[in-house]
């Protein structure tokens, strides 16, 4: 079911690995959310994600983490 917003944002849960994680994706940690703010790629097809707060995160290329991904509904 479809639910109308009126600022025409959609927000989902999708799970996200270091492929295809995206700055403004809020991602959990323990039992913080988080921001993605910036990205940096790593060798071996990881990522180091930087957050709001400041803190950061590794995220492996076999890792995969659930998401709240806000995407604009046209």
């Amino acid at each position: 079911m479809k639910g109308w917003t009126p600022s025409g944002l959609l927000a989902a849960h999708i799970e996200i690995t270091s492929a295809d994680v995206q700055r403004g994706d809020v991602i959990q940690v323990g039992g913080q959310p988080c921001r993605v703010v910036d990205l940096v790629q790593l060798p071996a097809g990881a990522k180091r994600l930087f957050f709001e707060s400041g803190e950061a995160l590794t995220m492996h290329a076999r890792s995969r983490l659930t998401a709240l991904r806000v995407t604009r509904k046209w």
